[in-house]
């Protein structure tokens, strides 16, 4: 028997013992199985449980239920729950209901009420509450009668946790309980009453909150704020911190979702809360939720008007209607931020603070939790509600602190004006005068944590309100932080002092930081030299920043510096600090390009001798130096080009080899949720992939994306250089377009495919990939065209779909003519496919936005898809316009087949363009046999004419223009009409403003085809003279050049209409061509150039002296004077 027989045999087994019903014990069994911890065993455990699935459906969910209901084991009957929620999940691929018998259907409702009713377990009463709650929506609440009932017999029932059963059955079905309303406040005021159990009532807060969230008609609830702020009180009076934890988060949830349901207890409610984040004697994580839920409703400002005016954002605005509210804004901000500014002072000072090494975090010592909050929380609160609200009392309780003689008062306000410098910009500039020289002022203070302080104030006002920071006090700052970085009493200040140096210099002028340079560069060096380690690695960091915002100025400072860097270098090779080499080799890679190739040139190659030798030196596997000499190699490659081929040999083995490393994966477990709640390993990233949960380790997916991106960069770089590697590479990159791991690889793997294609096919043209013909390069996009085709059909990242379009258009443009008709069938196919999801995702984003819970935040992350998605659509124009100029008529039968993907788009504002550029790619690639599309196309053509976006437009008259030279017949009865819609582009008030000129120039070039082409179908005296006075054109330089070639040809023609009666037209043509040929290249080819040239002498000689003298008196003198000299120069 072969391998399938006995695998048939063995799941018939299986299904046969898991039906006896007498063998509870095996069913079990496989499920523990699907909880092992150990891979082999789950992932048989899963196979058996999916045969069984698929061949017996109703055995295995009743065998659930019943497993369910009786075994022992919690665990057990816990993931029975899970698995049965899976199963009844409509959007799972695991969804089973529709194979259900209705006896199974029956059965699993009735049993799973049972399950409720008899279950005392609370964590499997929640799993099997949301089970009943899945499968409620897919049979309907209205189609399941007995829920309902029994839902609302268990809330009036007197066991404490039927009633919460049910709180959460109502919590979860909320969307359907719109016709027991009425009924429903009773129950839920009666659950919030003090007489229920203080897990009853936090049960009925949640639930109640989820029904103002979900029901439009909030009003029928907000009577009970009240009695759920009563909650809150008395779990605080009582001294029930969970509960209060509990209830608080509710309330947390609500001020950032739903503030109106609080509108008419807004004054209470925030005065509840204020007093709980103000009394000290609660736990800290009680009063950091109450701090939030007031941030929240803060942050809520930001929601529509109607909602905004329910907001703390809206009362600090103005003050509310009603008199007791009447003092409520700057009592509340006042209140708020005095508190904020309390949970400050929660700060130790550690003597070990001023020496310790790790300055990651922009506070540490023994900061507590209550410092961390109180700082973030006032950065929001200033994001939240303005300059306007928060300076005013910033201003009252500032001096204060700054002046304090408590060390922590004048920290807390130094650390108050960095955090709320980014939400107060505007505002804040206009304190500069006053504000900036109390915190340098503080530079100079005794203790060390404030010096620390008032730099990191500097430091985050030179990034949130630069450039203006910068340019006001460039003159105070520079040199008050020169001065703090000479503290080598206190290493953690000095190294401070030199990033707040890289952040200011950063956008800082390079005149603004050219008196105060060699200062700055001199006093690194020094803390380079004998600074700590600490401040060694931020004086790295800082001086990369001043060589690049100082320009060509730092060249004066570059032979001091370089020298210096390279024998730290010599000694760090051997040093024991990772991060210190990292960054060393990094820095003098970007101070190398800073000053550019040709100063950095002959250091580049010591340099790279000095990376390979610490590169061949024993470098541990987990050692980050590696990935900084990676990208310094890359660098180099970028700063020698061609010279830097002779290190490849040495270079490309070590970044192969990390670019081929093997994942570290090992399968998740089946829930995610518990893989979440599981891990706390910052070194290992959690991926789903097809329902998979799998753990990656991720130092080896960073090391290889490095390597993978050096690959790409010397295969850019290089071009035919890189021929040696171009196999190597192409084999380890082209299956990594589907390496699902990690999509900084997967998108790096793409835009390599035709840099490789590029360097083959430069390598053979060139002749340096000896023995190699162009079968080579062939063979080469044979290989990956088609991978991207299918990395592109397997994709499920928008963005990265849009990478790999892009790639596929590149190579398509490298490999020309050598593209067969079995990859272009291939690509036409994915296009197809391309264009149906896109235009499925539009249609479900259009229900989206219908969609009653549909807010401001998901229709911000819907812009960003609808962005990526235009971009695909343009991509995929752009492809099959490559097909087209690379193929011409032979393309049309696919074109054929694409029309009834692309015409859709000629109806939608933003895609309708993409449609329109086809065309005009076909008509003017595939001439007359394109003419059968005209009937479609050119009305949308001449509709474009008048759109309101320029693009559009141009696109639109491009194509008109573009039927007219090949057009033919097909095109003459349409002339008028397109000579009307060009007009009304060329004569619009504002047609040679920027933004038009682009349509407006190829309106002027389609008007002249239209004349050159179709002079029979017009009145060539009034049309081309009109053309004749639109030029020349010098907007679109590409166009300018045909048109004035085309200008030029009529003139050798000697054209009546356009010369005139009597020559009149002829001073305006020598105009025209003296304008084109004073411009130098930019509007006319050499070759038409010498035409004009040419014409321009010939009138000279034929022209009687009086027509030479009229015509020549149309220039101005300066023209004159520049005709003469071009006239006698060009030969």
């Amino acid at each position: 028997m072969n391998e399938e027989g006995r695998g048939a045999l063995h799941h018939a087994e299986v299904g046969k013992l898991f039906m006896d019903s007498k063998n509870d014990s095996a069913f079990e069994m496989l499920i523990a199985g699907l909880m092992s911890p150990g891979n082999e065993n789950r992932r048989q455990a899963e196979a058996t449980f999916s045969s069984f699935k698929q061949r017996h459906p109703d055995a295995l969910v009743l065998k659930l239920i019943a497993t369910l209901r009786s075994c022992a084991q919690a665990e057990t009957r816990g993931m029975c729950a899970v698995l049965l929620r899976k199963h009844l999940d409509k959007k799972s691929s695991a969804f089973l209901w529709p194979r259900l018998s209705p006896a199974t259907r029956s059965a699993l409702k009735t049993e799973l009420i049972l399950c409720l009713q008899r279950e005392e377990t609370w964590g499997i009463i929640k799993k099997v509450c949301d089970t009943v709650a899945e499968l409620a929506t897919v049979v309907l609440v209205a189609s399941w009668p007995e829920l309902v009932v029994f839902m609302f017999r268990c809330a009036s029932s007197e066991s404490p946790r039927l009633k919460e059963s049910a709180l959460i059955l109502f919590g979860e079905l909320c969307d359907y309980m719109q016709p027991h309303v009425a009924t429903l406040r009773s129950v839920f005021q009666e659950c919030l009453a003090p007489a229920s159990t203080m897990d009853v009532r936090v049960a009925a807060l949640r639930t109640t909150a989820k029904f103002a969230e979900s029901l439009d008609d909030i009003e029928n609830f907000q009577h009970l704020v009240p009695d759920m702020k009563g909650v809150l009180t008395d779990a605080l009076n009582k001294g029930d911190e969970a509960a209060a934890m509990e209830a608080l988060e509710v309330f947390v949830e609500l001020a950032g979702s739903e503030p109106r349901f609080l509108q008419q207890n807004i004054v209470d409610v925030v005065a509840c809360m204020l007093q709980i984040a103000q009394a000290d004697g609660l736990e800290e994580g009680i009063r950091h939720l109450a701090v939030e839920f007031l941030i929240a409703l803060a942050e809520a400002g930001g929601l529509e008007e109607g909602t905004r005016r329910m907001t703390v954002g809206f009362l600090v605005g103005l003050a509310v209607g009603r008199s007791q509210c009447q003092n409520l804004p700057h009592e509340f901000v006042g209140r708020l931020f005095a508190a904020l500014m309390e949970m400050l002072l929660d700060i130790e000072d550690d003597p070990l603070w001023h020496f310790d090494s790790d300055d990651r975090d922009a506070c540490l010592g023994l900061e507590t939790n209550n410092f961390e909050v109180g700082q973030e929380c006032l950065d929001r609160l200033a994001m939240a509600l303005g300059g306007e609200a928060i300076i005013p009392v910033a201003v009252e309780l500032l001096p204060g602190y700054l002046s304090d003689p408590d060390w922590r008062k004048r920290h807390a306000g130094l650390i108050t004006f960095a955090q709320i410098a980014e939400g107060c910009a505007k505002e804040m500039i206009k304190y500069f005068q006053h504000a900036v020289p109390m915190i340098l002022n503080l530079f100079h203070d005794s203790h060390a944590r404030v010096r620390w302080a008032a730099i990191h104030a500097i430091g985050l006002l030179s990034t949130d309100l630069s450039p203006d920071f910068q340019q006001q006090q460039y003159q105070q700052v520079l040199p008050a932080l020169a001065g703090a970085m000479n503290d080598f009493q206190n290493p953690r200040v000095q190294a401070h002092a030199t990033a707040a140096v890289y952040n200011f210099c950063e956008n800082c002028t390079p005149d603004d930081l050219a008196p105060y340079l060699d200062g700055i560069v001199a006093r690194l060096l020094i803390l380079l030299q004998n600074g700590k380690q600490m401040v060694q690695e931020v004086a790295l960091t800082a001086l990369v920043s001043i060589a690049d915002s100082s320009k060509e100025h730092f060249l004066k400072c570059y032979d001091n510096v370089m020298p210096c860097l390279k024998a730290i270098l010599a000694k760090a090779s051997g040093n024991s600090n990772q991060m210190f080499c990292a960054k060393l080799i990094e820095c003098i890679n970007l101070v190398g390009i800073a000053v550019g190739k040709d100063k950095f040139r002959h250091d580049a190659k010591e340099v790279m001798e000095m990376l390979m030798t610490i590169q061949g030196s024993q470098i541990d596997a987990d050692d980050i130096t590696l990935n900084y000499i990676f990208q310094g190699w890359a660098r180099l490659c970028r700063c020698l080009g061609q010279e830097f081929l002779c290190y490849m040999n040495v270079v490309m083995p070590p970044v192969l080899r990390s670019a081929q490393l093997k994942a570290d994966v090992a399968i998740a477990a089946a829930d995610l949720d518990d893989v979440i709640d599981g891990s706390n390993d910052e070194s290992v990233q959690i991926i789903t992939i097809d329902d998979k949960i799998f753990g990656v380790k991720t130092a080896v997916l960073e090391e290889k994306a490095t390597a993978c991106n050096m690959l790409f960069c010397y295969a850019d770089e290089l071009k035919e250089g890189f021929y040696p590697w171009i196999e190597q590479v192409a084999s380890t990159l082209v299956p990594l377009l589907k390496y699902y791991f990690h999509e900084e690889i997967r998108k790096v793997a793409a835009s390599a495919m035709p840099a490789l294609l590029r360097s083959a096919k430069l390598a053979v043209e060139k002749r340096q990939a000896e023995g190699q013909d162009e079968t080579y390069i062939k063979q080469l996009s044979d290989y990956i065209i088609p991978s991207l085709v299918e990395a592109l059909h397997k994709e499920p990242n928008i963005e990265i779909s849009s990478r790999l379009v892009q790639a596929l258009n590149e190579c398509m443009e490298i490999s020309g003519m050598l593209l067969d008709d079995r990859h272009v069938r291939s690509i036409v196919e994915e296009f197809k496919e391309v264009i149906t999801e896109c235009q499925s995702r539009s249609r479900e984003r259009t229900e989206r936005i219908k969609d009653e819970d549909f807010d401001a935040e998901e229709g911000e992350s819907l812009k960003d898809e609808i962005n990526q998605e235009y971009e695909i659509f343009v991509i995929v124009g752009e492809c099959i316009g490559t097909l087209i100029k690379r193929f011409k008529g032979s393309f049309l039968p696919f074109f054929d087949e694409l029309l009834s993907y692309i015409t859709p788009m000629l109806g939608k504002d933003k895609e309708k363009i993409i449609a329109i550029s086809i065309f005009d790619d076909a008509a003017e690639q595939c001439g007359e046999a394109a003419s059968k599309y005209y009937d479609t196309f050119f009305p949308f053509l001449l509709e474009a004419c008048n759109d309101a976006d320029t693009a559009v437009r141009q696109a639109a008259v491009y194509g008109i223009g573009i039927c007219a030279e090949f057009g033919g017949i097909k095109v003459k009865p349409m002339i008028g009409e397109a000579l009307s819609r060009l007009s009304t582009v060329t004569s619009q008030p504002n047609a040679h403003d920027p933004s038009n000129i682009m349509a407006t120039d190829n309106a002027v070039s389609a008007l002249g085809k239209i004349c050159q082409f179709h002079q029979d179908s017009i009145d060539a005296s009034q049309v081309i003279p009109v053309w004749l006075n639109l030029l020349p054109i010098k907007g679109d330089l590409i166009e300018a050049k045909v048109v004035h070639e085309q200008l030029c040809s009529m003139v050798e023609r000697s054209n009546e209409e356009l010369l005139g009666p009597s020559n009149q037209f002829l001073p305006k043509i020598v105009s025209i061509f003296t304008e084109v040929l004073c411009s130098g290249k930019d509007l006319v080819t050499e070759h038409t150039a010498g035409r004009m040239v040419n014409i321009l002498r010939q009138l000279q000689q034929t022209l009687s002296p009086s027509a030479l003298a009229s015509t020549w008196s149309a220039l101005q003198p300066k023209q004159q004077l520049a005709l003469q000299s071009i006239l006698s120069s060009f030969s």
